[in-house]
């Protein structure tokens, strides 16, 4: 899943160490995120979104894998 959470993250001039310490994760798990290795769980998803008053949507594109 793609996203577009270090773009917003940096916009608002947040390093990744204190998003982590607000959400209550790793800066690894941040970076994790922004770089596409892992996929957030619903709850964090959740998180993110509320964090930065945005829709989960405007962070997370899912698109679906064609056969």
């Amino acid at each position: 899943m793609k996203n577009r959470l270090e773009q917003i993250r940096k916009q608002r001039g947040i390093r990744q160490e204190d998003l982590a310490a607000a959400l209550e994760v790793s800066r690894q798990t941040i970076g994790s995120l922004e770089n596409g290795r892992y996929n957030p769980s619903i709850t964090l998803a959740f998180k993110i979104a509320r964090y930065f008053g945005l829709q989960i949507e405007e962070i997370f594109i899912y698109e679906e894998e064609r056969p």
